[in-house]
C-alpha cells in the first residue's frame, strides 16, 4: 500500500509540473506509466485477497493443529505415565529375576533334595500300599472265616437245641424229680437222680433206670457227631463197705458211670463216642448239709456235646 501512495504522489507532482513546463510527450509517457501502475495495483489487490484467503485457511489449520497438539500432549503425558509404571514393574521384575538367578544354584540343590525326598516318600507309599493290600486280603479272609465260624456256631446252637428236644421227647414219661434236661455252655446236660438209677451204695442200675437209659440210647444211637460224657457224682458221706474194687465215693461214682455206659452201648450208642468218668463228692450242686441237698448231689450227668472239629479247624487258622 505504501508503494501505491508513493506512485500517486509522484503522479500528482508530475502532472503539476507537466501542466506548466513539460511537453505532451512526457505527459503521455506519464499517463501510460499511471495506467501500468493501476493495472499493477489491481493485480496486487487480487494477490492480496488470495493471500488473505490463504492466511484464513492457514489460521484454521493452525487452530486444528493446536487442538491436535493438545491431544497429542495429553496422550504423551498418559503414555509417559504408563511408561513410568511399566518401567517400575520392569525394574521390580528385573530385580526378582536377578535375585532368582543369584539363588538358582541353591534352588536347584533344594529341588534335587526335594525330588529325593519325594522318591523316598513314593517308595514308602508303595510299601504301605502293598501292606494295606495284604491287610485287606487278610481281613477279607478273616471275615470269611468269621462268617464261617458264626455259621458253624449257629449250626451248633441249633443242633444243641434240636438234641435237647429229641432227648426231652424221649424221656417225657419220667418225672422232673427223677431227671432233668437242660442246655449249659453249649452242651445238653441230662441229670439222672440216684433214685432213678441205683440203690444206696449200689453200682447196678435198677429196672426203671435201665428203661430210661434205653429210651435215651434210642434217641442218641446212630448219631456219631456227638461226644457223650457219663459223669458220676456222690454226696460227701463215705461208702459203708469197701472192697477190692471200691474204696471210696470216687470209685463208686466211676463204677456207676461205667454201668450206665455199658447199658447205652448195648442199646446202640457208638462206644467210640462215649466216655465214663467219676467226680465223687468233689463237684456238688448243693451244700451237703441236709438230706435233700445230699440227694441232689447223688446224681449221674450225661453230658452231650456236638463235635466241633470244623469249628476248631477254623479257630486254629487264627
Amino acid at each position: 500500500m505504501s508503494r501505491l501512495k508513493t506512485h500517486l504522489i509522484f503522479l500528482v507532482a508530475a502532472t503539476t509540473v507537466l501542466s506548466s513546463c513539460v511537453a505532451k510527450k512526457e505527459f503521455d509517457a506519464l499517463f501510460n506509466e499511471k495506467t501500468g501502475l493501476e493495472n499493477e495495483n489491481a493485480n496486487l489487490k487480487e494477490q492480496l485477497e488470495i493471500a488473505e484467503e490463504k492466511i484464513s485457511r492457514l489460521e484454521v489449520q493452525v487452530e486444528e493443529y493446536k487442538g491436535k497438539t493438545a491431544a497429542l500432549q495429553s496422550d504423551l503425558e498418559l503414555l509417559t505415565k504408563e511408561y513410568n509404571t511399566v518401567k517400575a514393574d520392569y525394574d521390580r521384575v528385573k530385580q526378582l529375576y536377578d535375585n532368582l538367578l543369584s539363588n538358582s544354584s541353591q534352588l536347584n540343590s533344594d529341588l534335587a533334595q526335594q525330588q529325593q525326598r519325594l522318591l523316598a516318600i513314593e517308595d514308602d507309599l508303595e510299601i504301605e500300599r502293598k501292606k494295606n493290600q495284604e491287610l485287606a486280603e487278610d481281613l477279607a479272609k478273616r471275615e470269611a472265616r468269621v462268617a464261617e465260624l458264626e455259621k458253624l456256631i449257629a449250626d451248633k446252637e441249633k443242633a444243641v437245641e434240636q438234641l435237647k428236644k429229641r432227648v426231652t421227647d424221649a424221656l417225657l414219661n419220667f418225672d422232673e424229680g427223677e431227671l432233668t434236661v437242660e442246655v449249659k455252655n453249649g452242651k445238653v446236660y441230662v441229670s439222672l437222680a440216684e433214685k432213678l438209677l441205683f440203690g444206696s451204695g449200689s453200682t447196678k442200675v435198677d429196672a426203671k433206670g435201665i428203661e430210661a437209659l434205653k429210651q435215651l440210647a434210642n434217641a442218641l444211637k446212630g448219631n456219631n457227631e456227638i461226644n457223650i460224657m457219663v459223669e458220676g457224682h456222690t454226696d460227701n458221706v463215705p461208702i459203708s463197705r469197701t472192697s477190692q474194687y471200691m474204696n471210696d465215693n470216687w470209685d463208686l461214682s466211676v463204677m456207676r458211670a461205667t454201668s450206665i455206659v455199658r447199658i447205652l452201648v448195648n442199646n446202640g450208642v457208638n462206644p467210640e463216642t462215649i466216655t465214663a468218668s467219676g467226680r465223687g463228692e468233689y463237684s456238688p450242686i448243693a451244700i451237703n448239709n441236709t438230706p435233700e441237698n445230699k440227694a441232689l448231689n447223688r446224681r449221674t450227668e450225661i453230658i452231650l456235646t456236638p463235635k466241633l472239629d470244623a469249628l476248631f479247624q477254623i479257630l486254629e487258622t487264627y
